[in-house]
């Protein structure tokens, strides 16, 4: 066991060295639209890991995620913009004294972003959890739209409709990615903790796990909380990548939330690594299928620009997946090193019988 042990260790170290020259060789070499994409690969990632720690690992499906993006998309924004620059942004109502003369640095901002977010879930988490099924689903989705109403009718904190522009562009590849190692390890241990044991146990059974002694509400108020933290922090990745908040529903509005859901059961439910493997693959085909809404050639035939059509593509080749894989690619199973290595011993077996 201890020289397994070492062997995982030993190959996650030279996995994340690995990653760290690649991602200095893309910081080097690739231009800012590709640095841009690989950027959001890992925001979507953070916000996929986030949602499945509730919808996935503790089996509670909540669509309020969105909400928990905007709430840090704004306070790191806020914190963000100097004071100067506010007084410009806001035309119609001057900001009010509670943020006008606030500002931090990014990584500050950030963390504060993820904390506000985490109070705003355990204020909604804590009346919305004593729901279930589908009520719980569409109560969630309702905080979601009140909080996104708020930040269209408080003018004097977040500019209202016209929303925040000219955020600094902080979030590249090096802070998408590093909090996404952040998220990950942390969701990770807390899995394999005896917290995270009690949460896979109320996702089995809830009421078996309550019978054996879990407090199931406590349980799951800390997963919402827990992963409405790190929903802030990715809405402070998020909004500085954007390096604008629109609130309409086109940004961070339920959409959001939609295409999150999408990231997390394509890869799997209950799968940390799926979800990071599902929010490459929806970053990647969101950008990819762009030529879909410009016009285009097919099968000799041409095509007008079509608003909207990459979504359809994406729908269905959504649908396949579901069709193929029910469970999403990876189901619950986790990428680990012992699965990697049996999969190498099967291909050169298959190779040396064929010879």
């Amino acid at each position: 066991m201890k020289s397994k042990a070492k062997r995982d260790l030993g190959l996650t170290i030279l996995f994340l060295i690995i990653v760290i020259i690649l991602l200095a060789i893309a910081d080097a070499k690739f231009d800012s639209y590709k640095k841009q994409v690989l950027s959001l690969m890992a925001i979507y990632g953070i916000m996929a890991v986030s949602l499945n720690l509730v919808n996935g690992i503790t089996g509670v499906f909540s669509l309020g995620h969105a909400g928990f993006i905007l709430l840090g998309a704004y306070t790191s924004a806020l914190l963000t913009i100097p004071p100067e620059q506010k007084a410009m942004i806001f035309i119609i109502t001057p900001p009010s004294p509670l943020i006008a003369n606030l500002h931090t640095d990014f990584l500050t901002a950030t963390i504060i972003a993820g904390l506000v977010a985490a109070f705003g879930a355990f204020i909604i988490g804590f009346p919305v959890l004593r729901l279930s099924g589908d009520y719980l689903a569409i109560a969630s989705l309702g905080f979601s739209e009140v909080l996104r109403i708020f930040a269209l009718n408080l003018q004097s904190i977040t500019n209202g409709s016209l929303g925040l522009k000219g955020l600094p562009n902080y979030t590249n590849i090096w802070w998408s990615w590093g909090w996404l190692f952040v998220t990950i390890v942390f969701i990770v241990s807390l899995v394999k903790s005896s917290y995270g044991r009690a949460l896979l146990a109320i996702r089995d059974n809830s009421i078996a796990a309550e019978a054996m002694g879990i407090n199931v509400f406590k349980h799951t108020l800390l997963s919402f909380v827990i992963s409405g933290f790190f929903a802030g922090v990715s809405g402070a990745l998020y909004a500085h990548w954007l390096t604008t908040i629109d609130p309409r529903i086109t940004t961070f509005g339920p959409l959001l939330t939609y295409y999150v859901l999408i990231m997390v059961v394509l890869g799997g439910l209950g799968s940390i690594s799926g979800s990071v493997v599902g929010a490459i693959i929806f970053a990647f085909l969101m950008e990819w299928l762009r030529v879909f809404e410009q016009p285009f050639t097919l099968f000799g035939k041409e095509f007008p620009a079509i608003q909207g059509m990459r979504m359809l593509v994406l729908s269905v080749l959504f649908v396949v997946t579901m069709i193929v894989w029910k469970r999403g690619i990876f189901g619950r199973s986790e990428l680990t090193w012992d699965g990697i290595i049996n999969f190498f011993k099967r291909m050169s077996l298959r190779r040396s019988g064929e010879r």
